[in-house]
Order: C-alpha cells, then structure tokens, then sequence
C-alpha cells in the first residue's frame, strides 16, 4: 500500500470516528412547552347548565360560571367582568326563547317574572290571549295545564224551554275546538315542579274572530274547557278547529226542543 491510499483511509477513519462520537454525544430535543392563558386573558361567561325550553323558570341550578377566553366572549353574552351579579339576577326570569345545554346565556332571551312582557312573547302572529272564568269543576279537575288543548263548551239556561216545559232546561254547545291554553290563572308551566290552578283565569289562544265569540259566550252562558289529548295539539294551519255544526260567519248554535239553530254574534 503506497503512502497516498494509507493517508485516504487515515482520513476515511479519522472522519467516521468523528461522526460516532457527534451521534453518541448529541442530547435530545428540548420538550415542547404549553403557555397556559394568563388571568388577564380570561373572563368568566353565565352558561346553560341543562336545556332550558321555552317558559322555564331559572333556578340557581339552571346557570353556572365557566371560564371563557375573553377576546372570544360572543356578543350579549353574560360576562363576570360586565354582569358580576348576573346569575343572582336572572333568578325566576323565564325562558322566551329557548337556550341549549353548555351555551352561554343572553339577557335578551329572558323575561323576568309573570309580566303582560312574557304574555305578549308566547302569543302566536295574529293571535290574541282571551282569559275567562274557570273552577276546579269546569277545568277537568285542575289537571288543564299551559300548552294543552281544550274544547270550550257553553252552557246555558233557555228560558223558553223552561216556560214551555215548568221546569229548568239548560242547554249546551261547543263554541270552539282545540284551542291551546297559554296559562292557567298567573302560573306559567315550570319544570320540577307541580304545576296546579293557582288563579280562577283560563288564558286562551284565539284568533280574532274566535275572541270575539268566546266574550260573547261567557256573557250569555258559563264556560266550561274539555280536556283534548296531547295529540290533538298538532293541527293544521296552527289554528283551532271550528265547532261541529258552526258557519264560517259569528254564529253560536242554539238547541231547542230538539231543534238546532243559528244565532247570529254580532
């Protein structure tokens, strides 16, 4: 072997023990740090704790703080730094529009407390909210709660049936069909609670025309509501059925010996 191939493979080797040692001797990667947001980044927001559905009374439970980055704050939302007091504040508003599990609370979709505000929210376009006397014995026992359907039936004593016979004859008729109760005395339906007759009101779901009867009715009669199943409330057009044997026009039926006819509403 000349000199030249001994002084390549000196440098091949010198070269190569080299690298070994740079492999054997190199640390490892540093790891990688996550930076938690300071406190002055993060606010606190009022959020759902559960589904809260449409006329749910807020309890203490229903709302909770949770932290929330505070350049991400939606807008309206109830903030700590803004609203401190907020969770004690919403307690016994109600719900006007829905608000999901875990969503952060708008003020905007509360009412507080059982105002004519709320009434108003609950009403669908072109309806109007007509109260009328009620008991325990012309509500199905009590068990009439917001948001059933109801028939509104009258009765009514005919005093020419009582001269011509010599004794009491009353009389009854359906005035409207499947109507849909919006409250029944001031209580407005709660979740985890009983709901029961707390007043001596019906407010019903009518539409102008279907007021205007139902005024009438009660002025010449007593009103008693009939129960429907939860079924019934799914009906076409959201509006009531006509009572069986009724016109398009302002009309009550009136039964006589027997004999059905018209009587005019106006």
């Amino acid at each position: 072997m000349n000199k030249a191939q001994i002084a390549v493979l000196a440098v091949a080797v010198a070269a190569g023990g080299a690298a070994f040692m740079m492999m054997n001797g190199s640390s490892p990667p540093p790891p990688v740090q996550i930076v938690a947001p300071t406190p002055a980044n993060v606010d606190q927001v009022l959020v759902a704790t559960r589904d809260l559905p449409y006329g749910t009374e807020i309890a203490d439970a229903d709302a909770n703080w949770v932290d929330w980055p505070k350049n991400a704050v939606p807008v309206g939302a109830l903030s700590k730094t803004e609203n401190p007091n907020a969770k004690e504040d919403l307690k016994s508003s109600y719900v006007r529009i829905p608000i999901s599990s875990g969503e952060p609370i708008h003020k905007d979709r509360l009412i507080k407390g059982v105002t004519a505000g709320l009434m108003s929210t609950m009403l669908s376009p072109g309806k109007r909210a007509i109260a009328v006397d009620v008991t325990l014995n012309n509500t199905a026992g009590g068990f009439i709660l917001p948001n059933d359907r109801v028939d509104v039936i009258r009765t009514y004593r005919d005093p020419e049936a009582s001269k011509d016979l010599g004794h009491e004859v009353y009389n009854s008729e359906v005035v409207l069909a499947n109507v849909r109760v919006l409250a029944m005395g001031q209580t407005v339906e709660k979740k985890g609670a009983e709901p029961v007759v707390t007043g001596s009101t019906a407010t019903l779901e009518l539409d102008p025309r279907q007021a205007e009867l139902v005024v009438l009715a009660q002025r010449t009669g007593q009103l008693v509501l009939s129960l429907r199943p939860i079924t019934d409330a799914i009906v076409k057009d959201a509006s009531a059925e006509a009572p069986t044997g009724s016109d398009e026009d302002d009309t009550l039926t009136v039964v006589r010996h027997g004999v059905s006819a018209n009587m005019r509403m106006k």
